[in-house]
């Protein structure tokens, strides 16, 4: 009797070390917070951009540091202000007398991982700035589109929009970031490592990358071939129906936030080292897929207790 064919694994064992590697050390730099730098990793596997929103001080910058320094690749950090032009984002055509043409001096987008620090205090002209290239990794100037360096991943870090000085990202923006995380404060083990030990910054600078941007498309190439059942699809599409009909809900989840939270699903998935997607990883990162694409009917609700009573709602066959 002929021996059945195996396939072979998502991730070869040397990929699966190198990815462990890669979490592991940016715990070791941003310390007590395992469950929110696994969903960075989960974001960026799945292809998607993060944002982080939380006050200012509890380490959103020094997460996408960490995460840039670890993964190799190319970083560039834009400080979002009040007076930022989307050309200081997108880059400028200059006159070149020389040549007698226009040249294309590209800006800071035009890297693999990009920080937008504070974003929601630059206005809403500059923030749409980054919709096309988040959405389509490219950007139009002039006429002319510029495709991004791959892999692209967007961090954006905002401070809670009722501080002084912040513009409320529109959902068209909001729509683009594959996961919304929030840090909070650290536990006290956390916090006290913290003030005993060398400045993060300052680690972040010693450090040495453990993956390339070579591994990372490789990555999310095996994220692509984690299976999702039919089953598996149902209880998502059941998820999205449920936020549609939730009371408290105005406008519910779109057919792209269930695309969304499949993608992240898969990488969820990969990075617990499994090659298929299993209802516990919906279920760890849908308040993180859905809180910032939920439009609550009123104030009753924060959209956070609206994800978790659509989440409850729908059973798991």
């Amino acid at each position: 009797m002929a021996a059945q064919a195996v396939d072979p694994p998502i991730l070869t064992e040397p990929a699966r070390d190198a990815l462990a590697a890669a979490i592991a050390q940016v715990n070791r730099l941003v310390l007590g917070k395992p469950r929110e730098i696994r969903l960075a990793f989960a974001c960026m596997l799945a292809g998607g951009h993060l944002l982080i929103e939380d006050l200012p001080g509890l380490g959103k910058t020094t997460l996408a540091h960490a995460l840039a320094a670890t993964v190799g690749l190319e970083f560039q950090r834009t400080q979002f202000t009040s007076d930022l032009l989307p050309s200081d984002i997108l880059g400028v055509s200059v006159f070149d007398q020389s040549q007698q043409h226009f040249r294309f001096h590209p800006g800071p987008i035009f890297t693999q991982l990009m920080l937008a620090d504070e974003i929601n205090r630059a206005p809403p002209r500059t923030q749409s700035a980054l919709l096309e290239a988040m959405a389509e990794q490219q950007v139009t100037v002039d006429g002319t589109t510029h495709g991004l360096p791959q892999p692209f991943f967007v961090i954006a870090t905002q401070n809670p929009v009722d501080l002084a000085g912040t513009y409320p990202l529109p959902d068209s923006q909001l729509d683009r970031f594959l996961l919304r995380l929030s840090l909070g404060y650290p536990d006290a083990r956390a916090e006290r490592e913290m003030l005993s030990t060398e400045d993060r910054r300052d680690l972040i600078a010693q450090v040495k990358p453990q993956l390339q941007a070579t591994d990372v498309l490789a990555l999310r190439a095996a994220t692509l071939r984690v299976h999702a059942s039919e089953a598996l699809i149902v209880y998502v599409q059941e998820l999205l129906a449920q936020s549609r009909r939730q009371p408290g809900v105005k406008v519910g989840l779109s057919p792209r936030a269930g695309l969304a939270l499949l993608r992240a699903a898969r990488a969820q998935a990969l990075i617990q080292g499994r090659d298929h997607v299993v209802p516990d990883d919906v279920q760890a990162l849908f308040s993180e897929i859905a809180t910032h694409r939920l439009v609550p009917d009123g104030d009753d609700d924060s959209r956070e207790r609206l994800a978790q009573k659509i989440l409850h709602a729908v059973a798991v066959d």
